[in-house]
C-alpha cells in the first residue's frame, strides 16, 4: 500500500512537472507576449571598419502594437563625416542637438534593448555595426537572439517557376508591397517604424497557412 502511494506520488509529480514545463514552454514560443525591438541604424557609410553609427532609432513591438511611448533614439557624436551619405540620410555634422559618446549611447541604447529579439531589415548590417562599435568601447557583443524581415518576407512569397522572385527585397520594397507610407524613409526612427509594420503584415499572411509559433520563425 505504501509503495502504491508512492508511486502515485512519483507520477503526480512528473506529471505536474511536465505540464508546468509544457505551459513555459508555451509561453516562451507565444509571439504575442514575445518583446521585440525593431531597430535601424543611420551611418556613414558601410564600411564595417572605418564607417561610423551616426543614429540608433527603436522601438518596442508586443502585443502586436507598437506603443509610441517605448521607443529609442540617439544621435551620436560625430569625429567621421561623408558629405556623400548625408545626403541620404541628412544628419549634418553641424547638427545643434546635444549627441553623447558613442559609448555612452551604446550603454543607453543596451538599457533599452535588454534580452529582447532583435528585428530589423538585412539585420548583418545593423548588428555588425553595433558590434564593431561595442568593440572599440570594450563591451561585449551582442548574443539577442534576431530576425530579419527580408528574409521573412520571402517565406510569404509562392513557389512557382511562373512567379519570378528576387534574390534580395528591400525596405522600399516591403513598404510598396504593404502600402507602408515611406514619409521619414532613411531616418533610423522612421525605417524602424517602417521596418516593424512589415513584420506585422509579414506575420499575418504567414498565420493564414498556419498556427505559427516563434520557433517556427528562425526555421
Amino acid at each position: 500500500m505504501i509503495n502504491f502511494f508512492k508511486k502515485g506520488k512519483a507520477v503526480l509529480f512528473k506529471l505536474w512537472n511536465k505540464s508546468e514545463k509544457s505551459s513555459d514552454e508555451e509561453q516562451s514560443n507565444n509571439i504575442n507576449a514575445t518583446r521585440f525591438v525593431v531597430l535601424d541604424t543611420e551611418t556613414t557609410g558601410f564600411d564595417y571598419t572605418n564607417d561610423r553609427i551616426l543614429c540608433i532609432g527603436a522601438i518596442v513591438l508586443q502585443n502586436n502594437t507598437i506603443p509610441i511611448h517605448d521607443s529609442f533614439e540617439v544621435f551620436i557624436q560625430q569625429d567621421h563625416y561623408d558629405q556623400a551619405t548625408a545626403k541620404i540620410h541628412g544628419i549634418l555634422k553641424e547638427f545643434v542637438i546635444d549627441r553623447p559618446t558613442e559609448l555612452s549611447a551604446l550603454q543607453q541604447f543596451l538599457v533599452f534593448l535588454g534580452d529582447s529579439i532583435i528585428i530589423a531589415h538585412h539585420t548583418i548590417f545593423d548588428i555588425t555595426m553595433i558590434n564593431r562599435a561595442l568593440e572599440r568601447n570594450g563591451l561585449p557583443k551582442l548574443t539577442n537572439k534576431t530576425l530579419d524581415t527580408a528574409v521573412l518576407y520571402k517565406k510569404t512569397l509562392l513557389v512557382s517557376h511562373l512567379l519570378e522572385r528576387k534574390n534580395n527585397y528591400s525596405l522600399d520594397d516591403l513598404a510598396d508591397k504593404f502600402d507602408i507610407s515611406k514619409k521619414d524613409r532613411h531616418t533610423a526612427m522612421g525605417d524602424a517604424y517602417i521596418t516593424a509594420i512589415a513584420f506585422l503584415k509579414i506575420i499575418n499572411k504567414l498565420r493564414y497557412k498556419k498556427e505559427l509559433t516563434l520557433k517556427q520563425l528562425f526555421k
